[in-house]
């Protein structure tokens, strides 16, 4: 399941360039970060998004992905923000959780897995 909304670099690069050297060079705990995040978003929105992405719209990936990414890179910041600059990390985590309730606003209550034409 992991890797299936984002990509890991999409989520280190929301976690900023001060973010931890370790945990996002560890492979395996980051794809426990991306489940934990990939589940919390299906939990949420009450939608089976991860088993049916190949057949979501373009924009309705890209919105999943935008959000899980934020997500993970919460959890990337939490793991240790001592090498942050003063508020930056307060800072990329407030980014962060706006884009994720924004998101979340949006698909939780999505009639349908398609962006309609006008």
């Amino acid at each position: 399941m992991a890797w299936t909304l984002c990509s890991s670099g999409a989520a280190i690069v929301k976690a900023g360039v001060h973010a931890n050297a370790t945990i996002i060079a560890d492979g395996a705990s980051m794809a426990l970060i991306s489940e934990a995040a990939e589940g919390l978003v299906e939990a949420v929105c009450r939608r089976s998004w991860v088993a049916n992405h190949a057949k979501l719209s373009t924009p309705i990936q890209g919105a999943l992905a935008n959000m899980t990414a934020s997500i993970i890179a919460s959890d990337i910041v939490v793991y240790d923000n001592t090498g942050y600059l003063p508020r930056e990390a307060d800072m990329i985590m407030n980014y962060n959780d706006e884009i994720y309730t924004r998101v979340l606003n949006t698909l939780k209550n999505f009639k349908s897995n398609e962006i309609k034409e006008p």
